[in-house]
């Protein structure tokens, strides 16, 4: 009888065997993305940090400096020059959230005609070149036969000369940013608007709330994960500005020193002015304050953000 009972192909070891022939695949899968990572992203960031601490000759090779780079860098009135503006820009774009919520709202509303080809419209900018793009609002900014300017001209209003001006040069450029940034940010909230349900809106319109209330009280608070992901977006690309006003400025600009972002300080110290050290030391700067900006934000959306 027990010669011929079948035998058990299960047990409590079976399990235990392919738990422990299967804890291979996932290196096996993730072992090239994070090599990857640790080649082309870790690896700078050690390098770069090392550097940091180094002096560079005129034709090569490194001196250990300590913390002069540091030290000169924080005495350096350029350097909070820079980060004020930086600041002032992503402030600026960052008015295109509630721009582009509103705009996707719109989009979505049922019935509404020729809807993709607006969002097509909207997103153009976006894909586009930034140096196709500051070429055309150069044109645009232009103090003597700008759009703009003519424009103003027909109410009577003088307009400056945008983009050569310290003061008027970085918001000119944020502008551009914020216009460039909507298709983008519209894309994501479209989509998490799709997400909600619409009995929502018929069960707040049964109870009289209008569409205003309905957008405040239903759709805001809905899509703020949505509304958060492209905060941290655009608040990491605003500290990232360079192209963009490196193409509209110019080099030889005369606003260029007094609307220089971190970045293009960084680019003018390690590629201008050949200090690859002190440009290493602006970069560690920049990583340390998007890291501390980007935690504010994790830790202030969850007052907000509904989960």
């Amino acid at each position: 009888m027990t010669a011929l009972a079948p035998r058990r192909t299960t047990g409590p070891d079976r399990p235990a065997r392919r738990r422990g022939g299967s804890g291979l695949w996932p290196v096996v899968f993730a072992g090239p993305l994070l090599v990857g990572v640790a080649v082309f992203y870790l690896w700078p960031i050690v390098q770069t940090a090392s550097f940091s601490f180094t002096t560079f000759g005129a034709f090569g090779g490194q001196t250990w400096a300590g913390l002069a780079n540091y030290e000169q860098l924080l005495t350096d009135p350029q350097l909070y020059r820079s980060l004020g503006n930086t600041l002032l820009y992503t402030a600026i774009v960052l008015l295109g959230v509630p721009l582009s919520v509103w705009l996707a709202s719109l989009l979505n509303t049922p019935g509404l005609r020729f809807a993709s080809f607006y969002r097509v419209l909207f997103f153009l900018p976006y894909v586009a070149m930034p140096t196709a793009i500051a070429l055309v609002w150069r044109i645009i900014y232009n103090g003597d036969f700008g759009l703009l300017n003519w424009v103003l001209s027909l109410v009577g209003i003088r307009g400056p000369y945008w983009i050569s001006t310290p003061g008027w040069a970085i918001i000119a450029v944020a502008i551009v940013g914020l216009w460039s940034s909507l298709g983008f940010s519209m894309i994501v909230l479209a989509a998490g608007l799709k997400t909600i349900p619409p009995e929502l809106y018929e069960a707040a319109e049964l109870d009289g709330a209008t569409p205003t209330r309905q957008f405040l009280s239903v759709t805001v608070p809905l899509l703020s994960p949505s509304i958060f992901f492209v905060s941290v977006v655009t608040v990491i690309g605003g500290f990232q500005l360079f192209d963009l006003l490196y193409a509209i400025l110019g080099a030889q600009n005369p606003a260029t020193d007094a609307s220089m972002s971190l970045v293009y300080y960084f680019y003018r110290a390690g590629f201008v002015q050949n200090q690859q050290g002190y440009a290493a030391a602006i970069a560690i700067v920049i990583l340390v304050v998007v890291g501390l900006v980007t935690l504010a934000q994790f830790r202030l959306q969850r007052r907000w953000v509904t989960t």
